[in-house]
């Protein structure tokens, strides 16, 4: 018998440059579709989001992604256009990010 993962996991990432978003297709059918703007001012990382037990929103606007990187089976690491790439976005924390209406919309 094999264990069920407890949350979804991406088996599709693309980046629409055009576009300007990121749309993940989970393994459970849904499709999140992140605009840049809004998945860059979520990063996750300690410099942006300083040691809070809650993360903010940062209104970080205009930045192109350069660099789409996976770390290990669980996260995916981009790298901006302005050299910023501390930001890990778990896959757990990328599927809670969905601004999808069926996922409770876009956080701020």
């Amino acid at each position: 018998m094999t264990a069920v993962p407890p949350y979804p996991e991406p088996i599709e990432v693309r980046h629409e440059k055009g576009a300007r978003r990121l749309v993940v297709t989970w393994d459970d059918g849904h499709v999140s579709t992140y605009p840049l703007d809004y998945l860059r001012s979520w990063c996750p990382c300690a410099g942006c989001q300083g040691h809070s037990p809650t993360a903010r929103y940062l209104e970080m606007t205009g930045q192109e992604l350069a660099h789409l990187e996976p770390v290990g089976n669980y996260a995916l690491a981009p790298t901006w256009e302005d050299g910023h790439n501390t930001g890990i976005y778990s896959f757990r924390y990328l599927r809670g990010l969905c601004p999808c209406d069926e996922c409770g919309g876009e956080r701020r």
